[in-house]
């Protein structure tokens, strides 16, 4: 006998099922008869023995019949529910088929980037050379060029550094390139959910775009941003907050690029998205309107920028409260704004606001303390406000002491007094060797704390201004000190641990040189700070660049989106 397959055993129990129902039909039938027979027999007692004897077979017959049907029944469902998980079953061995062709892609993705990284180390190995050479080179052209030339330039240099108090939005010099590489991709993460999370099915194309646009690889992070905003705008319409967000992505990107205008013209796409499906008064149309509002500042345009800075505030002291941090960081942007317009009085105010809210809210050590003090002591400074601004230096660097080496004593001195007391008694003693290491402060105001380097080098423009020059000689050679400490940390970081090493080195490094006493405040969640112009490819990047892109298309396929 053969064996039958499920599909076989279902369709004969069916079969039975009806056989075994008219059957049960039947035996009801004579039963019924029987039944009546019975009634009518009933004055002759033997025969009426003999039918109830035929009646109690039948009845006995009759309940086997029944108890066939409910087995049959329940065999029917059990083939039913067979079926069920066979279907169940078949669905998942295809997600694990599509679960392991990602696996597949995602392995050969690594692997790429991991060529990548070392061709980078190389290269940034070589460029550290080159820069060694062309110092070298730069030095020996020192000693042929004409004397007043050089106290010329030298003058100049000098006048420009004593006026701590830059614009709003620096340019990019060549000493900070040099420094700086692009945004690490967990700020960049950050920074593009302000009020509105990444929804499941963008995630992944979402972090390869923020990967792309951290290493500089513009060229591939520009088309997959148009590409996903081309097939979100076919399924889901212009008007929807995903669209809105991939808008913000690829309009950090142009602004990373030095591309302004198509930046803003993104970012006001954006915003009247995001007006209209989120409600005017949302946090990510606030973040919106901070991104803007800095866009405008980096274009000088300050009085474009001031009013949607202004409308930023208002929304985040209505949705988060008067006292929030995120409002502390709106007040810093905007008293950058109008300090780029010599409105000093509203400078101040906004200043200190901001303050009180960082030291109640978060503490008097955060780090966003000693920047605002920062930036409030320029804008005294920028008025010829001396006492104030040296008072708010002092108070900085008096709390770095006191969280390095402890409470300050006759033998525990902040650096500002020793360098007054240097001042003091430079006519005392002639030739004197340098103090050493300055109690130790090149090394507490090494990357880590690139506010306390940016203080003192600001202190030591108010001491020249006074006329103290051996007190600014003391903390700029500290804030030399710093720098120095900086870099020997990225050539440690190329012999000692890796790549690992390299790069955490680097991102503290870029973190210091970037900082500006007077930055703007980003928004911590929307808009990071400027990339640099990515270095040319090599040949082996844009070999690269092909299997990426078909990678891309592989990714749009998984989720669900047209390539």
């Amino acid at each position: 006998m053969t064996a039958l397959t499920q599909e076989e055993v279902a369709s004969h129990t069916r079969t039975v099922v009806q056989g075994l129902e008219a059957l049960r039909n039947e035996h009801n039938s004579i039963l019924s008869g029987i039944n009546s027979t019975l009634a009518a027999a009933a004055h002759h007692p033997p025969d009426s023995n003999v039918i109830s004897e035929k009646a109690g077979i039948l009845q006995k017959s009759l309940d086997q019949i029944e108890l066939g049907l409910s087995e049959a029944q329940i065999m029917l469902a059990l083939a039913s529910h067979l079926q069920t998980v066979e279907a169940e079953k078949q669905k998942l061995r295809a997600q694990v088929r599509r679960l392991c062709q990602e696996n597949a892609w995602l392995r050969d993705e690594l692997a790429s980037t991991q060529q990548k990284l070392q061709a980078s180390e190389q290269h940034v190995a070589q460029l550290e050379e080159d820069k060694k050479h062309l110092e070298f080179m730069s030095t020996i052209k020192k000693y042929d060029a004409d004397v007043q030339d050089t106290e010329s330039s030298m003058e100049e240099k000098k006048d420009k550094s004593d006026d701590p108090v830059v614009d709003l939005f620096p340019d990019d010099d060549a000493d900070d390139r040099a420094a700086m590489s692009p945004t690490p991709p967990s700020q960049f993460a950050q920074q593009v959910n302000a009020g509105y999370e990444i929804p499941a099915r963008l995630r992944t194309l979402h972090n390869l775009v923020i990967q792309y646009a951290s290493q500089g690889r513009y060229e591939v992070a520009v088309p997959l941003c148009k590409q996903a905003l081309e097939d979100l705008e076919k399924t889901s319409g212009h008007d929807h907050p995903d669209v809105a967000t991939m808008l913000n992505i690829l309009a950090l990107v142009y602004r990373d690029q030095n591309k302004y205008k198509e930046a803003a013209n993104l970012l006001n796409d954006a915003l009247a998205i995001r007006e209209k499906t989120l409600g005017e008064n949302h946090p990510a149309v606030a973040a919106t309107l901070n991104n803007l509002a800095v866009l405008y500042g980096k274009r000088g345009k300050y009085k474009e920028a001031e009013p949607l800075c202004k409308r930023a505030l208002e929304i985040r002291e209505k949705v988060l409260g008067r006292d929030h941090p995120d409002v502390a960081k709106q007040l810093n942007n905007l008293a950058l704004l109008c300090q780029n317009q010599g409105k000093y009085e509203e400078v101040e105010r906004y200043y200190q606001r901001a303050l009180e809210i960082y030291e109640t809210k978060l503490g008097p050590d955060d780090p966003n303390v000693a920047k605002t003090k920062n930036n409030l002591a320029s804008a005294y400074l920028k008025q010829g406000k001396y006492k104030e601004a040296e008072i708010l230096y002092k108070q900085v660097l008096t709390r770095a002491h006191e969280r390095e080496f402890g409470a300050i004593d006759g033998d525990n001195k902040p650096i500002w007094q020793v360098a007054e007391e240097r001042e003091e008694n430079k006519n005392k003693v002639k030739d004197s060797a340098p103090y050493g290491e300055y109690g130790g402060w090149h090394k507490v105001a090494k990357v880590d704390s690139p506010t306390v380097t940016t203080t003192l080098k600001n202190l030591g423009v108010l001491y020249r201004r006074q006329g103290k020059y051996e007190a600014a000689e003391t903390l700029e050679d500290c804030a030399i000190r710093s720098r120095k400490e900086a870099i020997n940390l990225v050539k440690d970081g190329m012999t000692v641990d890796g790549g690992r090493r390299l790069s955490a080195s680097r991102d503290r490094l870029r973190r210091g040189s970037r900082e500006s006493l007077n930055s703007a405040e980003f928004d911590a969640a929307d808009d990071p700070p400027n990339f640099p112009s990515p270095m040319g490819s090599t040949t082996s990047q844009r070999s690269q660049d092909d299997a990426r892109h078909t990678g891309i298309k592989k990714i749009f396929h998984a989720f669900g989106f047209q390539s």
